[in-house]
């Protein structure tokens, strides 16, 4: 089992949220504080270089400085954010995970969180496992045996290359797992030759640093015919879907690879936060989104018009005021971003009568007790479980 651990990178201070009631900088209708704070995955990844880029924009278009603290893991970045540390986290999967309250959410310390979107991006970039070329794996069913990176703290990205190892008919014992502390980490043990593979967007920093490298990085292909091992994959990782990768380490659009993806970076907030704040910083994603769009590989595909429909996960009600502005909102998401908000209360009620229920105190016990209770209250509210009792 892999251990929590949450891992911050200390030199980045963090601003509390507190000076959202400070003064805000004005443009046009736009009122954002002085300072903000987000998280996001380590620095140099794709994740991070777009919450640069978003925060250079904010800079010059409104006057706000937006701070970026690196986080290692899933927990480390959300921390932060529950506490009222930061305003928002650019996330990958992970945020569904901690809306479901399942892995490293299912805790005793964690549970359900009613994450919600602000926006989130696709683009020309896939998400797959990245192999070091010198391993000499073409297919993913070549990755039998092979070195396969793990990051504790982080279901996102161990769900995320579990998914990926079921398209070639994987398994995790099928593969030699190295736990790591971080993304970062888990990338320089590629580098360094302690592990074969390692999951990225295929945009992301460390992922061209391993390209350039004396062992080069392949993607191994997810053909979008192969309609079985696409149900093993989905049925793993339920938000992946297939995409044609056109861009990132080794990849172009006149040497494309057919992949799977799912909106990376997520930005996103609590369902608690007010929703004139998170409305002025969509609005200023929006508004300022020529001048940020070229700025990081990625940051393109947060345009309003390239929202992804009808996710896993609902929209802040602060983010759909902008998005219903900028002419992005229709009446069937509505409805379905409703039916997300219900199913998020029912997380929120069946983990609070679960607390009363004098759970067990080991943790392996209290999160199969957790899962089971979390199935029957989905299914008395005749919502779909999504994850193995």
């Amino acid at each position: 089992m892999i251990r929590r651990l949450i891992v911050l990178t200390p030199v980045i201070a963090v601003t509390s949220i507190s000076l959202l009631t400070l003064p805000v900088a004005r443009a046009q209708d736009v009122k954002l504080p002085p300072t903000m704070t987000f998280t996001a995955y380590d620095t140099g990844t794709a994740g991070f270089n777009i919450a640069v880029a978003v925060g250079k924009m904010m800079k010059d278009k409104y006057g706000t400085d937006l701070r970026v603290l690196p986080a290692g893991n899933d927990v480390a970045r959300l921390s932060p954010l529950r506490a009222g540390r930061a305003m928002s986290s650019a996330m990958g999967s992970g945020t569904y995970f901690a809306q479901e309250g399942v892995f490293e959410f299912g805790a005793k310390e964690w549970g359900p969180q009613a994450l919600q979107l602000v926006l989130s991006t696709v683009d020309c970039n896939g998400a797959s496992l990245g192999v070091a070329k010198d391993t000499g794996v073409k297919e993913v069913k070549d990755l039998k045996g092979k070195r396969v990176g793990f990051v504790v703290g982080s279901p996102a990205l161990n769900q995320n290359s579990l998914a990926i190892l079921a398209f070639g008919g994987l398994k995790q014992s099928d593969v030699k797992s190295v736990e790591f502390s971080s993304y970062g980490a888990m990338w320089k043990g590629l580098l360094n030759n302690d592990v074969d593979a390692a999951f990225a967007t295929t945009i992301t920093g460390p992922a061209k640093e391993a390209e350039t490298s004396p062992r080069g990085l392949v993607w191994p292909p997810l053909p979008h015919n192969d309609n079985a091992g696409w149900e093993r994959v989905q049925k793993v990782g339920s938000f992946f879907f297939r995409h044609n990768a056109t861009c990132g380490a080794g990849i172009s659009k006149e040497k494309p690879i057919e992949m799977g993806t799912y909106p990376y970076p997520i930005f996103v907030v609590y369902g608690s936060q007010a929703p004139d704040q998170v409305y002025a910083v969509t609005k200023a994603m929006i508004t300022g989104y020529d001048v940020y769009k070229d700025a990081a590989a990625g940051a393109s595909g947060l345009a309003a018009d390239k929202q992804t429909k009808k996710w896993v996960v609902p929209v802040h009600p602060g983010a759909v005021k902008a998005l219903k502005e900028a002419g992005q909102w229709s009446d069937d998401q509505e409805a379905h971003n409703n039916a997300l908000f219900k199913r998020q209360a029912v997380l929120a009620a069946a983990w609070a009568d679960f607390g009363k229920s004098s759970p067990p105190s080991d943790d392996k016990e209290f999160l199969a007790s957790w899962m089971k209770a979390r199935a029957a209250a989905l299914k008395k509210a005749n919502m779909p479980n999504g994850f193995d009792e």
